[in-house]
């Protein structure tokens, strides 16, 4: 166990996800219940649901403690919301589909006695860490084999992890300006994190069941689709600052124009935002103190 007694803080983003809530919240709570996991409270966020989830909320779980966005503003600025609500020194990020065992924090809390640890991430079955690589002018990722000790990972799940909060907020939390609604914010989250100097990790003991029930699954796929492969070249531009990987990364958008006309309507859905990214990534070239080929070259 940590020897600095860490406090968690349970973090839910909801929207529309009554019916989750009624099967899975009750399980959160009993791991709330376990005093190893040193849980002092869970916060549910709810982004405007229209499905009563309120007001279930709040006649069946009263001791939870809720906060509600008026305007549905998407999953990151949920979770931001809150993060900077929470009272623990670590915070807990669940998805509503996702299922805590009642001891999945007793392996987690010691990991944060090293100051430079930002994140750990939550074992779900049939995944593990998180190894990336840069090919072809992009990121690859790909699941690492699942192993008995903990290890490195290149990101940590916004919807299984537990974060350090005063970490979270001094590098501005999930980037809601420049990714919402969904998809990247935890690995760019991740990223920058690692480029300051810190680390992630993934602990196999901290099991949690991921029951894929989420609002996001009932969206349409093309949109979807549409939104992760936009939001892959905003984190791409923003966040890879080394000259000879924007330089391969350039080669590669191109080549990838060619074999895929009808992808420059991505390349121009990203320019939208364009401007949002070039004040972010003056800020990565500003603050990282690691550069990209020494983060791939961890993995």
């Amino acid at each position: 166990m940590s020897e600095n007694n860490f406090t968690v803080s349970i973090v839910i983003p909801n929207y529309n996800g009554r019916d989750i809530l009624a099967k899975n919240l009750p399980l959160v709570l009993k791991a709330q219940e376990n005093s190893q996991n040193h849980i002092i409270e869970v916060i549910i966020v709810d982004d405007a649901s229209f499905d009563e989830s309120v007001a279930f909320i709040k006649k069946e779980f009263p001791g939870v403690k809720l906060i509600k966005h008026t305007k549905n503003r998407g999953f990151s600025t949920a979770v931001n919301t809150g993060v900077r609500m929470a009272k623990g020194k670590l915070v807990a990020l669940l998805n509503t589909d996702v299922i805590p065992s009642v001891n999945f924090l007793e392996k987690v809390l010691s990991h944060f006695d090293d100051n430079s640890v930002f994140a750990v991430g939550l074992h779900e079955k049939g995944y593990s860490w998180a190894r990336a690589y840069f090919k072809d002018g992009f990121l690859g990722h790909e699941l690492g084999a699942e192993t008995k000790d903990s290890h490195i990972s290149f990101w940590a799940s916004g919807g299984s992890a537990v974060f350090r909060r005063e970490q979270w907020m001094a590098l501005g939390g999930m980037d809601e300006k420049l990714l919402s609604p969904f998809y990247w914010e935890d690995i760019d989250l991740s990223y920058r994190a690692q480029k300051r100097g810190l680390k992630v990790i993934w602990e196999p003991e901290a099991w949690v069941e991921h029951k894929h029930e989420s609002t996001i699954s009932k969206l349409s796929p093309g949109y979807v689709k549409r939104v992760r492969e936009r939001n892959e070249l905003l984190f791409t531009w923003k966040n890879f600052t080394s000259k000879n990987l924007t330089r391969k990364h350039i080669t590669g958008l191109l080549l990838r124009i060619l074999k895929h006309p009808g992808y420059i309507r991505i390349v121009i859905f990203a320019l939208l935002r364009y401007g949002i990214m070039a004040k972010a990534r003056k800020k990565e070239e500003k603050e990282a103190k690691i550069c990209d080929e020494a983060i791939f070259a961890r993995f």
